[in-house]
């Protein structure tokens, strides 16, 4: 299937997309900012810079109050898809890519919804016919129209911090599939085990893992950097861990001394 060019809509919402970016970096850089600054700095209308901050603030970024935007505590921000999904971009690239290499034409892959397995989406055209299940809205949006991909979206509570579908409604679809393949990412990688901050999507990922009959984890080297709440697996339970090239050798030693498989993707 060939690529689609994106539409006049399609323009303005990449546009959006990446001034909204620019807002939240400004904000989160100085911790607050007035809204009235913004405006100036970014040379949109007021009216705008608060259509802006409500998605942000929606999406768990920042709060508005009494003219001005502060970023939220930082474990709150790192949990949103907002912030996530424009950090490490050549890094998650290059994993996503080195992924699809290990996806087969005929499989049923189950896909999470964090912002690293986003990059497989264009990857996976030239791996169908598929199945692909996910509770990943903007996933769902890459993937609905591509040819010869049978795409199930799994249901339940629109989490608008993470652009997916969460919550007892979601596991419960889950737990009823099977698939050949999950793939999916982690927020922190602590004592060789995955973490993350918030209790519904490590739920969800739970159910993920064991519906699937091998399981891949997509990790960029930041993740041995970070820590999270609440516990996931240990990554002994993954077939296969691709990481990048700028993920310490210690740890992928020290994974391989386990037993564990650990890839460094190119490029």
């Amino acid at each position: 299937m060939e690529p689609i060019s994106q539409t006049p809509k399609g323009i303005r919402q990449t546009r959006q997309e990446n001034r909204r970016t620019q807002v939240m970096d400004a904000v989160l850089a100085d911790g607050s900012v007035r809204i009235e600054e913004l405006a100036h700095r970014f040379g949109i209308s007021l009216m705008t810079v608060h259509r802006d901050l409500d998605d942000l603030e929606a999406r768990g970024i920042l709060r508005k109050s009494r003219g001005m935007a502060t970023a939220q505590a930082t474990s709150l921000v790192e949990s949103s898809d907002a912030y996530r999904a424009g950090r490490q971009l050549a890094e998650k690239e290059s994993i996503a890519r080195t992924c699809s290499e290990h996806i087969q034409p005929g499989q049923a892959i189950m896909l999470d919804d964090s912002t690293t397995v986003r990059h497989l989406a264009p990857h996976l055209v030239s791996r169908v016919p598929l199945t692909v299940i996910t509770n990943a809205l903007p996933l769902i949006m890459a993937l609905r129209e591509v040819r010869d991909l049978s795409l199930i979206a799994l249901g339940g509570s629109y989490a608008n911090w993470c652009g997916a579908f969460m919550g007892k409604a979601t596991v419960d679809e889950v737990i009823g599939l099977r698939a050949d393949i999950v793939v999916m990412s982690t927020a922190a990688i602590v004592d060789d085990m995955c973490f993350h901050q918030e209790h519904e999507t490590v739920a969800v990922k739970r159910a993920m893992l064991k519906s699937a009959a091998s399981k891949i984890l997509l990790a960029d080297h930041t993740k041995f950097e970070k820590r999270a709440l609440h516990g996931l697996v240990p990554l002994a339970e993954f077939d296969l861990i691709i990481v990048d090239r700028g993920t310490p050798i210690e740890h992928i030693t020290r994974l391989r001394g386990q037993g564990i498989e650990v890839l460094v993707a190119s490029g």
